[in-house]
């Protein structure tokens, strides 16, 4: 007979109880759980990813300006919808233009901002990055589909206790 593979997450959880932490047990088991999904989920699309030379951000990066009407933002409307810190914005940016993928213009309206506009390379990528990502990630994130709905919505619960919209 074999033995059921263990879960560290719940044993964790079993000791916070023995040692009296009952109160934050299940709180505790909640966020490592998140933490370690967020690491699964992460390992995954990174393996898509990396064949194609870009990390996340720079996806995240390269789709918001290619799904934008003008496929060109501001830089600190770039950092705004990323919901990152305004470094990581020029960080991803920097690597994107010396790739050939973005390009850095005056904003026509306002001299002190910088639009951030993909290539035609860029959008080329973005729309192959996102046809791998659906068909090995997004299509089948490893839960039924009825689920998917469920953790979104708690997902989305939590965002929004957090501030985060």
């Amino acid at each position: 007979m074999t033995e059921e593979p263990r879960d560290p997450i719940a044993e964790a959880h079993r000791q916070w109880v023995a040692h009296g932490w009952e109160d934050a047990a299940d709180g505790m088991a909640a966020i490592t759980s998140l933490m370690r999904a967020h690491q699964i989920a992460m390992s995954r699309v990174e393996a898509v990813l990396r064949p194609l030379g870009i990390s996340f951000a720079r996806y995240e990066t390269l789709m918001l300006l290619h799904l934008s009407r003008r496929h060109a933002l501001p830089m600190r409307v770039l950092g705004s919808r990323l919901q990152v810190h305004q470094t990581s914005v020029t960080n991803a940016v920097d690597r994107l233009e010396a790739a050939g993928l973005v390009v850095r213009t005056p904003h026509p309206d306002d001299r002190r901002s910088t639009l951030v506009e993909i290539t035609p390379e860029g959008s080329a990528l973005a729309e192959k990055a996102t046809a791998a990502l659906n068909e090995q990630v997004f299509a089948d994130p490893g839960l039924p589909a009825s689920q998917v709905t469920s953790l979104v919505s708690v997902l989305r619960r939590y965002r929004q206790g957090a501030g985060d919209f």
